[in-house]
This record gives structure tokens, sequence and C-alpha cells, in this order.
């Protein structure tokens, strides 16, 4: 008699959690995801801002799991799912059987309608973001180098960062540490400090998840660092030439996007119900509803709190969810009781704020600056997967924080001063 046959879709922090959670089930697991690597999204802005490299945050799949012979990994794009025949569709053509799926299939960038914008405004969700976001800083650094003109100049050293939540934040002080704090002695044309670095908030608040008063600890800070916070306006334009906010047209020649997200298709592919963003409607066992057999996890599904809210989409939630779908499957599978209802434990927010401060938001216990800032690397570092990946990214912190000098400035992939917008 063959095994029960789980697949997951999805190698982020959901889809591991759920493979691991299922060590020593009586099933056989098929692992399916697009890339060939596990990625710590919490870290990409790291890459982008020339931190760390694309090693120090990514894991190959098959690596994290070739002791593990219960466990297949593919390597293709899921395109489609028939419920009838209890198969995943992929796009080299072959049809994979499951008795039991679990999507976490993650999401991406949403444009609010505006999908154009995408081109010139590129968000940050994988490798490729990260590079692409990373070529671009630096290649206006460069293209400033040689600009004749003032307003060439001035375009060129203006940063716009869309949206204010922990990633633009993020993003916003580490491109203004970049350029006042190591890039100024590298170049013999420009000033690098007199870079612009603007943080554009539709809401009324910088990290709006955040209490208010590490709200206006963070935006604080920011100004500190060089960085202009505009809040209570939305953009109205992106073009190659620069970003409209409420009525004033900005020259900015770099855009980045942490706006929104939007769910992948795994709703649609299922049939579910889903919310505005696409994310799929699940059940307290976060099974999809009359659909006990399919899973949804993480960022693609909408899971609701105890006081109706949702679960944010952060690596934390999705862990906890995979960590809780492996124990209905294999409880399932034993012929036990399943467990009670999900219930989401919120272990925290953290925000950092260029390389020498933070905040932290556990509830009673609150904390910013410095100390903040070592608490948040502790963190990110214990996440990490393998000792040479928390040795690596340690290593890479200390140095920068005592030397103040980015590893990382490598423009790869296009390799031309104009703009690839």
């Amino acid at each position: 008699m063959s095994k029960h046959r789980v697949v997951v879709v999805g190698g982020g922090f959901g889809g591991l959690q759920t493979v691991h959670g299922l060590k020593g089930a009586d099933a056989d697991i098929t692992l399916i995801d697009r890339r060939n690597h596990h990625l710590f999204q919490p870290l990409l802005y790291q890459v982008a801002t020339t931190v760390l490299a694309t090693s120090e945050i990514a894991w190959p799949i098959r690596r994290l799991f070739r002791d593990r012979r219960d466990v297949t990994t593919v390597l293709d794009e899921v395109l489609g799912i028939d419920k009838g025949a209890k198969t995943v569709k992929l796009a080299s053509g072959r049809m994979v059987p499951y008795d039991t799926l679990v999507l976490a299939t993650g999401a991406r960038h949403a444009y609010f309608g505006r999908d154009e914008w995408e081109s010139v405004a590129p968000g940050l969700k994988t490798l490729e973001d990260a590079t692409t976001l990373r070529r671009r800083i630096l290649l206006a650094f460069e293209r400033a180098e040689m600009a004749e003109k003032t307003s060439e100049l001035d375009s060129e050293l203006t940063f716009a960062i869309i949206g204010a939540g922990p990633t633009g934040v993020e993003m916003a002080g580490m491109i203004a540490e970049l350029a006042n704090k190591v890039l100024p002695k590298e170049f013999r044309k420009i000033d690098t400090t007199r870079t612009r670095v603007m943080l554009i908030e539709a809401g009324p608040r910088v990290l709006p998840a955040f209490t208010e008063d590490l709200s206006a600890y963070t935006k604080t800070a920011l100004e500190k660092l060089g960085v202009e916070v505009h809040t209570g306006k939305p953009v109205i334009a992106i073009t190659e030439e620069g970003v409209t906010v409420g009525d004033a047209f900005i020259p900015c020649k770099t855009v980045i996007w942490a706006a929104g997200v939007q769910a992948s298709p795994a709703a649609r592919w299922i049939g579910a119900s889903a919310d505005r963003a696409g994310r799929a409607v699940v059940g307290p066992d976060l099974s999809v509803p009359e659909q006990p057999e399919i899973f949804v996890i993480g960022d693609t599904a909408l899971v609701s709190q105890d006081d109706g809210k949702p679960v944010p989409g952060i690596a934390p939630a999705a862990k906890q969810q995979g960590e809780y779908v492996s124990k209905v499957i294999k409880t399932r599978l034993a012929g036990k009781p399943v467990p009670a209802a999900f219930h989401y434990r919120h272990q925290g927010s953290l925000a950092t704020i260029g390389k020498r401060a933070a905040v932290i938001d556990f509830g009673k216990f609150k904390l910013t600056g410095g100390l903040a800032w070592w608490i948040w690397g502790l963190a990110h570092i214990y996440f990490l997967i393998g000792t040479r990946s928390r040795a690596a990214v340690a290593w890479s912190w200390l140095w920068i924080y005592l030397s103040g000098q980015h590893s990382a400035r490598l423009i790869t992939q296009k390799e031309t001063l104009k703009d690839e917008s």
C-alpha cells in the first residue's frame, strides 16, 4: 500500500516549517518551488543596500533536506490545481498527485491597479529584486558622477521609497547611511552627502502597525540620518523622470516600492473565497472550507485572530502556521483527534533604522535605540539557517558597525550606466 502523499507548494518560512514538522510521519512529501533556494526575506533589504551578499541569506532547498529520504524536491512552477483528480499542474507539463495539499506560495508587490509602475519602481520580495535594486542604487551614484547638468545630478541623487512600513523604513535608513557614511570618499566630482532620500507614506505616520510613540521615534531617527519623511499624501504618478506626490512633482531617477503586497494566485487555483489582496479565506484549522485536504498558510492565507483582525504576513506567523498544519496532518494520519483551532502567538514587532538604531514592540515591553538594534540583530541571526550563515552575517554586521564600510557593493547583471528602467 502506497504512503499518503503530501504536496507542499512554496519553500518559504511556512512551507519549510511544514516539511520539518512532518518528519516521522507516514507520508511521502513533495516540496515544489520555482526557485531552488529558501530565502530569509527579512534581510533582503540588506542585500539591496550592499550590506550582505546573496549567499548569506539564501540556502539551496535540496541541501536542507538532503538527509530526509521522505522528501522529494521539485524545481518547477505551479500553473494550477485539478481538485477532481487531486493533482498539481506544473509548467513543465508534469502532474503531481496529492492526498493532502499545502499551499504556502507567498505574495508579491501590489501597485493598487497601477501595474505599469513596477518597471520604474521595483519592489523587494526575491533575490532578483534585491540585486536589481542594488544595481540601480549604485548606478545612480555612478551616473551622478558623470552628470554635466545640475538638474541631472539632483535627480540622480534623489531616492524615493514608497511606503513606510518596516521595509520602507529600513531601506530609507540604509540608503542614507550609504550616501552619508560609506561613499563620500570614493567619488571625486560629486558630494554624496547631498543625496536626497525621501520616505513617502500615504497614511498619517511611519510604521503604522507600531504604536504611535515608536512611530514618532522612528520619524525623528530617520530625519537625524537625513531622510525626508513625507506623510499624509499619496503617490499619484511614477515615471522614469520622477514621482508626483499630491500635486507636487519631484525629479527622481530611483524609486523603490514598499507600499503593498498581493497574494499569489493560489486562491484562484482552488476556487476559494479571497479578500481584496487575494488571500484565501481558511477555517480554524487553516484548511479551505469544504476542502479539508487543502491547507493554505502564510501570506497566501487570510487567517483571523481572536479579535477578528487578520494574522500579519510576517515570518513568525508563517512558521507557526506551518508547524500547526504539520501537526494536523500527522494526527489525521495517526487517526487521533486533531489539535484545537490555530492560535497565533505574536512574538513582537521589530524594525531597524540605519545601522545603529531600531525599534522593538513586545507589547508591554518597548525598546528603542542602540540596544534595540543589538537585540534586533541577535533575533535575526538566531533565525538564520546554519552556523556558517549566522557567523557570516554576524561578522558582516560587526565589520560594518566598527569600520563603516559595506562589503557587497558589486554592480552585477547589466553593466551599463544607462537607466535600465
